[in-house]
């Protein structure tokens, strides 16, 4: 596992990167804020106002070291994560937060493509850890890196899918949006895309 302190570190950019309180329409978590979703709130009874009921109020009252510990707790340990290999680590954790078990299924799904046999379950087992770890052996970089290109795919297939979601991958200025600049945070600089090719990525969107 990593030390827990750098894991804390992680969780402390995971929620500076998400920001405070949104309720955006469009966003099928609903009220968020740092990252935490109104949803995973009722999920864990985190009735913060006492009022017998979870609600927004209550994710209006999310305090950022709640937000912290919900992430060690509910995103890093109980899905083990930790028994990743290290260089995985960071990324995994801050696509669970946003994207739940499909995090895992990402990467069950590259391990499976790159020939080491993981089933597609969305669960951090004996199985994934033992074909994460033996893929990450020759050079655990290539592997950091196809996960984040993987990533990335997810994120564009998500808004080819979705038009109302298209505004999380590309701003209204035609660049890349936050979706994607996440997942190119945990990627080498030589995978990010240009301009050019992001735009041609993007080019059939409305």
């Amino acid at each position: 596992m990593l030390p827990m302190q750098t894991v804390r570190e992680i969780a402390q950019e995971i929620v500076a990167r998400e920001g405070g309180f949104v309720n955006d329409p469009d966003d099928p978590g609903g009220a968020t804020k740092y990252g935490v979703t109104i949803h995973t709130m009722r999920r864990l009874g985190l009735d913060l106002t006492g009022d017998g009921r979870v609600d927004v109020s209550d994710v209006r009252r999310l305090s950022r070291e709640d937000a912290v510990e919900i992430f060690l707790d509910h995103y890093f340990d109980r899905p083990r994560i930790f028994e990743l290999p290290k260089v995985l680590q960071a990324s995994v954790f801050d696509m669970y937060v946003n994207a739940g078990a499909n995090a895992v299924k990402i990467l069950q799904r590259l391990l499976g493509q790159m020939g080491y046999e993981a089933s597609v379950d969305g669960v951090i087992g004996p199985q994934t850890i033992q074909a994460a770890q033996a893929a990450s052996a020759p050079d655990p970089l290539a592997l950091r890196d196809a996960y984040g290109v993987a990533r990335r795919n997810y994120y564009f297939r998500l808004a080819d899918r979705r038009p109302a979601s298209r505004k999380y991958a590309r701003t209204r200025k035609g660049e890349k949006g936050g979706w994607i600049r996440r997942a190119e945070e945990f990627l080498s600089p030589k995978y990010h895309l240009s301009k050019l090719q992001f735009d041609r990525r993007v080019a059939l969107w409305a």
